[in-house]
Parts: C-alpha cells; sequence; structure tokens
C-alpha cells in the first residue's frame, strides 16, 4: 500500500468495520475508527478488541477540515457512497475502499464470488460445504455474517474462499477479481440506495469487472439480464437451469439435477435425486447448482459435490422449520427481506398457510407478491401485515383482489393472531418481503423473536399434555 498521507480512516464501527481496522493495525498502518452515530460508547467499542484499545476514534460529525490527514478511507457496507460524509471525503482527495477490497488485498488464495439478489448466504454456505469435502483449508466469509478482513491473515496460497458479496461490498470494489464469480438472480431490491434499478444491476455486474479470460462466472441461464450478460463476457461461463436442458451447465429435469458438458459421456451426468436433499423449494435447486457449478470450477469431483448436496441442512432464518404445534407448522423465513424472495418463501410451503409480512420500507413494489400469494395452489389463508409497509401491502392486495388480510401491531401479536386462527395440516409462516429495520436491528433478531414465540407456545402445550 503506497504511504501518501499515512492515516487510514476506517469508517463504521460495526463488525466489518472493526475487523477492517484489526487487519490494518497487524501491517502496521496508522488507524482512526470513525461512526456517524454520536451515542456509541468508545469504552464499549474498546472492549471488543485489545487491538484497538490506543486507536484514536471519532463518533458524530467528522470535521471536514481534517480529513486531508486521510489517504484511504475504508467503507463499511452500511455506509452509501454517496453520502455526504464519503462525498466530502472524496472532495479532499481521499480514496474510497470498501471493507471487500481492502481484504482481498491482504488475503491469499483463491476467492469464489457469490452474489444476487436471493439466495447468496445458502449458496455460499452450501459451497464452502462443497469445498471443505475436497480441500483442506477452506474459509467462509463476506456478507454471510463473518467480516472478510477477519479472516484474511489466516489465509494462505491454497486457501478457497466461499465469498458472499452483496451490491453494497460491490460498489467499492477497485481490484477485487475472484476466480470464480456467480450472480444468482436479478430482481428489485434496495432501490432506496442505488436509487435505480440499472445501478442495482451495473453493482451485481461488477463481480466480474476485473476478472480474466480463463476464470469462470456462473450465472443463472432463467434471468433475461443475466442470460444477455453472459453471452458479451469473455470468460468461461457456466449456466444453470431450472426450466432448460442445458448442453453446458447444470440443470434440474423432473426431480433430479444434471451436469452436462461436452466432455461426458452421453453428454450429460447426474449430480443428485432432489428428493436426497434436505433444502425446499425449486429457488433451492437453483442455488444447488450455482454451488455446484462454482465448486466444480476449482476443481471439486461431482461425487463429492453430490455427496454434500445430501447432506446440506437450510441455513438460519431461510425458511427454516422451528416447530409443530398443535399440527401447525411455523417456518422462518426471515431473511426475505425483498418481495422476490418472499415469492420463494410461500412457492416452498405445501398446506394452507397464514403468511406474516410486512416491515421496513425499501421502496419495493409488492403486485408480484401478492399475484403469487392469490395463486398459491394450497391456499394463503391470511396474509398478516406489520410494520412500516403494512397500510402500503394492504392497498397492494386490495387492488389485486386478495382481500384475506388482517393488520397487527408488532410481531408478537401476528405470531398470536396466527396461532388462534390456524387449524392442524395448516402453517405460519414469516416471510417479511422487507427489512426489519423499523422494529428490529436486523433480520436475524425477526426471525429469533419468532422462534421464540413459537417456541412458547410449543412449551405451554407440553405442560397441557
Amino acid at each position: 500500500m503506497e504511504k501518501k498521507r499515512g492515516k487510514i480512516l476506517v469508517a463504521g464501527a460495526g463488525r466489518s468495520g472493526l475487523a477492517s481496522a484489526e487487519l490494518l493495525l497487524d501491517h502496521a498502518k496508522e488507524v482512526v475508527l470513525y461512526d456517524g452515530n454520536a451515542d456509541l460508547n468508545e469504552a464499549d467499542i474498546r472492549a471488543k478488541s485489545k487491538k484497538l484499545s490506543r486507536v484514536p476514534m471519532i463518533f458524530g460529525e467528522l470535521d471536514e477540515n481534517k480529513m486531508e490527514q486521510f489517504e484511504i478511507a475504508v467503507l463499511s457496507p452500511g455506509i452509501p457512497t454517496d453520502s455526504g460524509v464519503v462525498e466530502a471525503l472524496k472532495r479532499h482527495g481521499v480514496k474510497i475502499w470498501g471493507e471487500v477490497e481492502l481484504a482481498f488485498r491482504y488475503a491469499k488464495g483463491h476467492v469464489i464470488a457469490v452474489t444476487g439478489t436471493n439466495g447468496k448466504t445458502t449458496t455460499t454456505a452450501l459451497l464452502g460445504e462443497i469445498l471443505k469435502r475436497h480441500f483442506s483449508d477452506v474459509q467462509v466469509a463476506g456478507n454471510i455474517g463473518i467480516a472478510y478482513t477477519s479472516v484474511a491473515a489466516k489465509t494462505k496460497e491454497e486457501t478457497k474462499i466461499a465469498l458472499e458479496v452483496s451490491s453494497f461490498q460491490l460498489e467499492t470494489i477497485i481490484d477485487f477479481c475472484p476466480d470464480v464469480s456467480v450472480i444468482l438472480n436479478i430482481t428489485p431490491d434496495h432501490l432506496n440506495r442505488h436509487h435505480t434499478m440499472e445501478n442495482y444491476i451495473e453493482a451485481k455486474k461488477s463481480v466480474t469487472k476485473n476478472q480474466k479470460p480463463g476464470q469462470t462466472c456462473v450465472l443463472n441461464y432463467e434471468d433475461p439480464i443475466l442470460r444477455r450478460f453472459g453471452e458479451s463476457l469473455k470468460l468461461d461461463v457456466i449456466y444453470f437451469s431450472s426450466k432448460t436442458k442445458l448442453k453446458r451447465g447444470l440443470y434440474l429435469d423432473a426431480d433430479a439435477i444434471y451436469f452436462a458438458d461436452t466432455g461426458f459421456k452421453d453428454g450429460a451426468k447426474k449430480v443428485v435425486d432432489v428428493k436426497d436433499m434436505k433444502l425446499l423449494g425449486v429457488h433451492n435447486y437453483e442455488n444447488a447448482m450455482a454451488a455446484a457449478a462454482a465448486a466444480y470450477a476449482v476443481g471439486v469431483p461431482l461425487q463429492k459435490i453430490a455427496e454434500a448436496l445430501k447432506a446440506f441442512q437450510a441455513v438460519e432464518h431461510r425458511i427454516e422449520y422451528v416447530a409443530e404445534v398443535s399440527g401447525v407448522a411455523y417456518y422462518n423465513d426471515s431473511k426475505a427481506t425483498n418481495p422476490d424472495a418472499a415469492i420463494k418463501g410461500i412457492l416452498a410451503m405445501e398446506r394452507p398457510t397464514y403468511l406474516i409480512g410486512g416491515g421496513y420500507d425499501k421502496q419495493s413494489e409488492y403486485g408480484e407478491w401478492i399475484d403469487a400469494i392469490k395463486a398459491f395452489p394450497y391456499g394463503v389463508k391470511k396474509l398478516v401485515l406489520i410494520g412500516e409497509t403494512k397500510e402500503k401491502i394492504a392497498q397492494s392486495a386490495k387492488e389485486r383482489g386478495f382481500g384475506a388480510v388482517a393488520l397487527c401491531d408488532t410481531l408478537k401479536e401476528a405470531v398470536e393472531y396466527c396461532h388462534r386462527c390456524a387449524l392442524p395440516k395448516e402453517a405460519v409462516l414469516l416471510s417479511p418481503a422487507c427489512a426489519s429495520w423499523d422494529s428490529f436491528p436486523n433480520y436475524e433478531k425477526r426471525g429469533e423473536t419468532f422462534k421464540e414465540i413459537v417456541r412458547g407456545f410449543q412449551e405451554k402445550e407440553m405442560k397441557m399434555k
């Protein structure tokens, strides 16, 4: 790293920010930690890391007159690149990096980067499990909840890194170059951050921008944006499809996943029967195909891929079975933070369902979700809405002729309503189609709260027996 002004500003005192500061300190860099939240407690932040005991910290307003001391500002993903403080840093000639860019410059090994609107976490976790069956040194990191900067120092030349990257993280890459990139799908999301769909699409596509001929990109053949994008790339493109038999790539045919390639006898090999997998729903079969393609691209044999696909359990908060209470099955899909993800959630159900939705408003439109609810073959008995968006979604439902809607003030009230109404052999699904930030710090806390309420019903039922 070229030293000019000397100091590096790490913006954001959350998980990725602290990991970034620690990585920089390991390389003898002068670091200042900054967070726009003036209410943060310096002692609490220092208590999280001994390495940060002497790092200067600034909370609240960042004095523009002092910005010229910084050579680089490393942004946490939650800080918009067009925010006032970032624009001011740019005016003062400060280079803007993201946490992923920083980690990539110090890490070793081979990166398989997974992005897309939905399915990133499941695919990245599954990819990690596949890689571990063949390689001895594997790291799983990124937007999945483990900062890339926190594992960078552990990597060696032979390390394989399964890395989940969000559109927020991709906004700030410069030299970041994965050996294999994966784009699962692109549907509207985070438009309050990216402002236009075009900007959002470009952010996702940028995962490939530094890749070179001979490297690999895995794309969803059934996504028209990605199919066209693949045709323009000078990379080894491997498609996957849930609807089309491909001449090269992975595809779903009836109840099995196949891998087609010109080098295979008969043109295609069966990878796995989906009935032998623990994942539910076509969207998860797509995630499995994407992970399999990426793993195959770095040398994992199909037999080991199949073994991992059969063994893998669904990730927490993504169509996660919680419990059965009085014959009613409860599922936690809190990670469905946009309408497209919520469509996949309801389509994975195989019972009449009480559906809990709503939350923070990311300027999404809910018409397609309502249409999917109306067409759901087992029937949505009631759409129970909470949060900032409940009136907006209720209006969308009314306009589309779906009247089975109930409004509640809190998640607890909504779950209790469903518990009173649902009958044996029915389901209750939390699949909000919205972010959690109006009521919860993150979707994980929302999902944990849902599970705690359900387990309370379960404990009460046990005591009555």
